[in-house]
């Protein structure tokens, strides 16, 4: 298998130069523009960060960006999907008003902002998943299957469930409908809590197998006989009565979230940057951040996402640990040490021991999404 080239560069600036400087030449020296822009719909998939997270990416990094698209004759517009669980961004008007209150919006960031999924996260496609295993077709949010081009831009950090969030995160999961994150989280159907629900009847309206029924206490309860799992009922219940079981395990997760990154790459240009800097153990989706667990890295680009994340999690995996984070009080971690676990340094599985990042790589190799081999090329 060949190796993808892997762009670099640190976060060093010298007087006069910016960090976003840096990062312009970083995108133009990896190729982008090799892609052609003229009038193309670009979107830029990026997490607007859950109200309260202070790890998320700053809009400046997605200003540059856009600004660089907008050079290249391109229309760019900033993205995400609404969120399954309850929250912030589980909704468009929620979503909408989560990214303004952290800084994107169209005047700190020079293109407009787009829930791709739409109101209640059921304005999706279903996609073709070319060489699905698991899968055979994943359920994306309609802005970004509109999109021409598109274009991730992603905080990498840490994540409970799949081990790291970087690249193929961003656009797998981040791209999914309401429906599709249910696909990818769950081996299980939606159930109702009981104490929430009020009986409104809404989400029957949503539910295309007559699974939803009611009884003398006019409360709603889920045929799980007729239930299909599209999920469209959680997206519907403005009270978050409905929730589906996470139950899919860590590996399985993965696979599902690579074949997603799939569709959504498949038959079009793209282009990925991944910025490591405030490593938090936790997924962006928490309200709230850990202290970052290994000092910042920089910023990386290229075509391919699995050679991009590859690259991030080796540099992670190489850095000295930050005294009292929560990389440090895991399996006897020292300040400056590597790693406190035998063999090679693997910081996000010793946070995450249930975890397994490396199926995340090794599926999207077994597919044809990319490669985990690469040639890091580092710009000053």
């Amino acid at each position: 298998m060949e190796t993808s080239k892997v762009y670099f560069t640190d976060m060093r600036c010298r007087v006069g130069t910016s960090l976003l400087d840096k990062m312009d030449r970083l995108i133009l020296a990896a190729g982008i523009e090799q892609i052609n822009f003229q009038h193309a719909f670009v979107a830029i998939k990026i997490h607007f960060g859950e109200p309260g997270n202070l790890a998320y990416l700053r809009p400046n990094f997605a200003k540059t960006v856009s600004d660089r698209v907008k050079k290249l004759g391109g229309l760019p517009f900033l993205t995400d999907s609404n969120t399954l669980y309850v929250g912030r961004r589980n909704n468009a008007l929620l979503h909408l008003d989560a990214a303004y209150e952290n800084g994107y919006s169209p005047f700190s960031t020079g293109c407009q902002v787009i829930i791709a999924d739409g109101l209640r996260g059921t304005d999706d496609v279903e996609v073709p998943i070319k060489g699905g295993i698991c899968m055979q077709s994943a359920l994306i949010g309609r802005a970004i299957m509109d999109a021409d081009v598109l274009i991730s831009l992603n905080h990498f950090k840490g994540h409970e469930l799949t081990g790291f969030g970087g690249a193929i995160k961003n656009i797998g999961m981040g791209s999914g409908s309401r429906a599709g994150k249910m696909a990818m989280h769950s081996n299980g159907k939606p159930e109702i809590d009981q104490e929430k629900c009020v009986g409104c009847r809404t989400c029957a309206k949503y539910c295309n197998q007559a699974a939803i029924i009611f009884g003398e206490d006019k409360k709603a309860t889920i045929d799980h006989e007729l239930c299909a799992g599209c999920g469209r009922c959680i997206a519907s219940c403005n009270l978050n009565a409905i929730a589906p079981k996470f139950d899919g395990s860590s590996n399985d997760v993965n696979m599902r979230m690579v074949e997603y990154a799939k569709a959504v790459l498949d038959g079009r240009p793209h282009f990925h940057i991944s910025v490591v800097n405030q490593v938090s153990p936790y997924c962006d989706c928490h309200g709230e951040n850990d202290a970052a667990i290994i000092p910042d890295i920089g910023i990386f680009a290229g075509f391919d996402p699995v050679a991009l994340d590859h690259a991030c999690i080796d540099m992670v995996n190489a850095a000295p640990v930050i005294s009292g984070s929560a990389l440090a009080e895991t399996h006897g971690h020292e300040e400056g040490a590597p790693c406190g676990c035998t063999g090679k340094a693997d910081h996000f599985h010793s946070i995450h021991p249930a975890t397994d990042w490396r199926s995340q790589i090794a599926h999207s190799e077994a597919i044809g999404l990319g490669t985990g081999r690469y040639e890091l090329i580092t710009l000053k």
